[in-house]
């Protein structure tokens, strides 16, 4: 009788036992699904997948992010164009369609006119000094306003712009009167023109074809950019002249960076700046390089023009296209000169 009087109470006790295991395992679930949270930002850019700057730069910097983040942060890479085109990255970005996007600086005319005065000849010899120089001036504030609408992580540049061409190597300026050039800018539009050329606009996806079939007749592109668009196949006449400098950022959206929680911005922060953008120079400078002597291996002919400024004979239009990019920027009612000092000033400082 005893033992049956027991058993309500054993009863209640093995379900009370029970309700507190399920619900242990609820909480320890709970907190293993609030360990697994994780932000998903999605970085587009214009780079082919197998590109020195996808492969070397973008993925590593997407892996140390989510390494940092203890896996609360991953970068989705969307390369190719395939999330956004490459002449509205910045934009997209802006507008939240993309959380990170990297756009060349020229693909929006008019849109960062103070910027490309650092893309001018003479400024950058090399893919570093250029980076070095465009994170300079923006950290310094002197073009820093031209990115009020986005959060800025780094700047980078490419090597020097270099003159590849299909049937006819140019030695001097004159070679290049009539010629259809594609231009990547307006710094660079205003110096082909210079030249007597006629600059066509066309994104650095759309060059093979272009000149495969003859829209244009070559082009202005830094050496790794020639391999990695495969324009070697089909430009066989290199002219190894510093005739321009592409500037190039990478951008975040501000309510997407905003959103995330402190110590997730600082992994950003601290994965950004100066440190990446002379990581992304020291990629493109030693696939220049060897860009370069792929094209002299294959039998390309290759003629060098080091310091265009101090030859006669190529200073006159280069000066000429320089004076008139600064002069429309000007007209804007710009510091387009000071701006252009101070360039110069980062040029040196920048100097590798």
């Amino acid at each position: 009788m005893r033992y049956l009087l027991l058993l309500p109470i054993i009863a209640m006790t093995a379900l009370s036992l029970v309700a507190c295991s399920n619900a242990s395992d609820a909480d320890a679930s709970e907190s293993t699904t609030k360990s697994k949270e994780q932000t998903v930002l999605r970085f587009s850019h214009f780079w082919p997948a197998t590109s020195s700057i996808n492969q070397e730069v973008f993925k590593p910097w997407a892996k140390k992010i989510e390494a940092d983040s203890n896996g609360s942060l991953k970068i989705e890479l969307y390369p190719s164009a395939t999330l956004s085109k490459p002449d509205v990255t910045y934009e997209s970005t802006v507008k939240g369609t993309v959380d990170i996007g990297s756009q060349a600086h020229g693909y929006t005319s008019g849109r960062f006119p103070l910027t490309q005065i650092a893309e001018l000849p003479g400024l950058s010899n090399s893919a570093t000094q250029m980076s070095c120089i465009l994170q300079t001036l923006y950290e310094d504030g002197t073009i820093a306003k031209e990115y009020e609408d986005s959060h800025v992580l780094f700047m980078y540049g490419a090597g020097p712009g270099t003159l590849h061409t299909t049937d006819k190597l140019i030695k001097t300026p004159e070679d290049m009167r009539g010629m259809r050039i594609r231009r990547p800018s307006a710094v660079a539009g205003d110096i082909i023109e210079s030249m007597g050329a006629s600059p066509v606009g066309l994104p650095a996806n759309d060059m093979y074809t272009s000149l495969q079939r003859g829209v244009v007749d070559g082009l202005s592109f830094p050496w790794e950019a020639v391999t990695t668009f495969k324009i070697d196949e089909v430009t066989k006449y290199h002219t190894n002249i510093p005739f321009y400098s592409s500037g190039l950022i990478v951008a975040m959206n501000q309510d997407s960076y905003d959103a995330l929680p402190d110590e997730l911005q600082k992994v950003l922060d601290d994965n950004s700046g100066m440190a990446l953008a002379k990581q992304v120079g020291e990629v493109f400078d030693k696939h220049d390089l060897i860009a370069l002597q792929s094209a002299r291996d294959q039998g390309h002919e290759v003629v060098d023009i080091p310091n265009p400024l101090n030859d006669p004979i190529w200073r006159e239009p280069l000066e000429k296209g320089t004076q008139k990019y600064l002069k429309d920027v000007s007209d804007l009612g710009l510091d387009a000169q000071g701006v252009y000092e101070k360039a110069k000033k980062a040029s040196a400082t920048c100097e590798v």
